[in-house]
């Protein structure tokens, strides 16, 4: 089957191409630029220097979330609005997922980390059994201190760390867990378009899709915008 996989959850966005579960492509996005200028643009020089064709894609996969609000609704509504037109399947990957992925053979339980802002990261807990991946913890929005005390406290062994909400709490991470804090190198650091497409053609091979019209990001917590009206409303309307 072939598959192309689209990742817009941080700044450093990436498209792919999979055939058979083998990666034909990936490049990664002009962080100067929004996902909005670039990803089409991106998807149809892919396209090219494979010698695709759209019509040769058999199905899609897009990164979910949690990450950038703006980034997610741009790719997963590129990625909407394609199946819409075409027909095509459609997967929808949690980035953590994908982002865990990236390491599937680790030893030890796998930390994805995403810089939420505010001081927090967005998180979950994996681990690899039999080829499959298993989430040990729920998708949250965390302080990077508290994470790191709990995994110092719960882990009971190493933690492998991936994600760009590593680099900026790497000492938090060290200072709390130690010698046992594992940081994955630069390039398994950044979500993958390639990682979203290797769990989505997994997906697919048991069947699973989504209807466009059902899929929604992953948000976990509410953007700026919707805090920003529920306040006016609660100004607007005082007990």
């Amino acid at each position: 089957m072939r598959l192309l996989a689209v990742e817009t959850s941080t700044l450093t966005g990436a498209v792919a191409l999979l055939e058979a579960g083998t990666l034909v492509g990936e490049s990664r996005l002009n962080v100067a630029l929004t996902h909005g200028e670039r990803l089409l643009q991106a998807v149809d020089a892919l396209l090219a220097a494979a010698r695709w064709r759209l019509a040769d894609v058999e199905a899609l996969a897009v990164a979910v979330g949690p990450g950038s609000f703006t980034g997610l609704r741009v790719g997963i509504g590129t990625m909407k609005g394609l199946a819409f037109a075409t027909g095509k399947l459609l997967v929808g990957v949690p980035t953590l997922d994908a982002l865990a992925w990236t390491l599937p053979f680790a030893a030890y339980p796998v930390c994805p980390m995403l810089d939420a802002k505010k001081g927090e990261v967005y998180t979950a807990l994996y681990r690899t059994l039999s080829g499959r991946l298993e989430r040990l913890s729920p998708y949250r929005a965390v302080d990077p201190q508290v994470l790191a005390d709990e995994l110092a406290h719960d882990a009971g062994g190493p933690v492998v760390f991936v994600g760009d909400g590593v680099a900026p709490f790497e000492r938090v991470l060290a200072s709390a867990l130690g010698a046992v804090a594992c940081f994955a190198p630069p390039a398994h650091r950044l979500p993958s378009a390639a990682s979203v497409g290797a769990l989505a053609q997994l997906a697919l091979d048991r069947g699973e899709t989504v209807d466009p019209a059902a899929l929604v990001p992953l948000y976990i917590r509410r953007s700026e915008a919707e805090l920003a009206r529920e306040r006016r409303q609660h100004v607007g309307h005082p007990h």
